[in-house]
């Protein structure tokens, strides 16, 4: 249930994301107009702030609301955004925007929480659990640009179309939602229970689960060098796509196409088919490979390794594109590959570390905190954006923070405790 509700977010989420800086450079067809650079830094926030709100929206479940009601909060604030967006004036552009920041706050930390709250401590099923979730996350990536950039592209609909793909997606997930929620979380996601003596104190946090939470904020500065990588994917490299590769699509297949051309959004959709082809192929490979596999923060290190190798891609491909030649697509394929081999390796894990490690009566605020790490590198991401030959100078970091990590797996996994033991991790 959480599978499917999941799901059409993420359709509504990654198809606005698709659009949304084409649209703010787009001076043709309806778009605002702006400048590449302005749009980058306004991109930058909107992602950054969506990632920012979960910290109040993991706490407030966590004292008052419990998680099965923050969820329904979410959804239907993000309902109105995607629809007040596309209204398509300049008021409900950017309020809008604001409605999306404030809804995700309630949505994205509880849905992952809980995941984490179907599952024993020692439950087998955890990880497996997480990583059926994580595929919803790719599906509704994969559809949502396909889909709302499809819709945007076709001079018969346009951008509000796009847009309103995305809340009619949305809404579809709410209802679902609200009526699924009675039959499958009998007993989960509830309000905490109410404080009965007056002046009752939370008992202090012990030695062991300092640790956690030290665990936890270390892994959370290493997830901001992943964000930093995955958000140029909706910014730069869709602009790259946009201006820079050739798009023209001849035989029967262009025809089927707005003006014979793939829409640029299209290509943001190879990294969730690939995320859906390899998953099972790199699940396949930890299990075979059985106690000799890394522990999860080496998978993490390996992952941000394997992203900063994937932009040595696209330095090759920009370079190739000097002088207003387009380049090949197939760069952008090849990028997209190596990319999430990536983060295979470091985001389904990293979800399980987190609702594995944290205390549980610190779940979904931690979850909030390690979410908080898209906001400064989209915020980040977005300045970056917005200078072209960041991609050619090719300036990236994630290896080095990738081995850098590697260094501290030993740390990690005595502040982690039990969580940490070679049990644990077999579970």
């Amino acid at each position: 249930m959480l599978f499917f509700t999941e799901l059409w977010e993420r359709l509504a989420y990654y198809g606005t994301r698709g659009l949304l800086i084409l649209y703010l450079i787009d001076t043709t067809t309806g778009g605002l107009g702006w400048t590449q650079e302005s749009a980058s830094h306004l991109y930058g926030w909107f992602t950054g702030l969506a990632y920012l709100t979960p910290v109040l929206g993991g706490w407030l479940p966590d004292r008052y609301l419990g998680t099965k009601r923050a969820l329904a909060i979410g959804g239907l604030v993000l309902s109105a955004g995607y629809f007040t967006l596309a209204l398509g004036r300049n008021w409900s552009f950017f309020t809008g925007l604001g409605l999306i920041v404030l809804g995700a706050g309630f949505f994205k930390p509880n849905g992952y929480t809980m995941v984490g709250q179907l599952y024993g401590a020692a439950d087998p099923r955890r990880d497996p659990g997480f990583t059926i979730y994580y595929m919803a996350i790719n599906l509704g990536a994969l559809f949502g640009p396909l889909v709302c950039a499809w819709l945007a592209a076709d001079p018969r609909y346009g951008w509000s179309y796009g847009f309103a793909a995305s809340g009619t997606a949305m809404l579809t997930g709410l209802v679902f939602y609200l009526w699924a929620r009675r039959f499958r979380l009998q007993g989960i996601g509830l309000p905490p229970a109410r404080q009965t003596e007056l002046g009752r104190h939370v008992a202090p946090l012990t030695p062991g689960e300092r640790g956690r939470i030290l665990a936890v904020a270390i892994i959370t500065l290493f997830v901001i060098f992943f964000w930093l990588a995955f958000e140029q994917v909706g910014s730069s490299l869709n602009v790259f796509a946009a201006h820079r590769t050739d798009r023209l699509l001849g035989g029967w297949l262009g025809w089927v196409l707005p003006g014979r051309e793939i829409p640029a959004a299209w290509f943001q959709a190879i990294n969730p088919f690939f995320v859906l082809l390899l998953a099972p192929l790199m699940a396949g490979l930890w299990r075979r490979l059985g106690t000799r596999a890394p522990s999860t923060p080496g998978k993490m290190a390996l992952g941000l390794i394997l992203l900063g190798l994937a932009y040595v891609v696209m330095v090759m491909g920009a370079t190739h594109g000097q002088g207003g030649v387009l380049t090949s697509p197939w760069f952008l394929v090849a990028f997209y590959f190596v990319f999430s081999c990536g983060e295979l390796c470091f985001l389904p894990v990293g979800f399980s570390f987190v609702s594995q490690t944290a205390p549980t009566r610190l779940a979904s605020m931690l979850m909030g905190v390690w979410l908080t790490a898209n906001f400064f590198a989209s915020l980040i991401g977005g300045y970056v954006a917005g200078m072209v030959l960041r991609i050619e100078r090719g300036e990236i970091f994630t290896v080095l923070a990738g081995c850098l990590l590697g260094l501290l797996v030993p740390t990690l996994r005595r502040l982690m405790g039990d969580q940490g033991s070679p049990m644990a991790e077999a579970r």
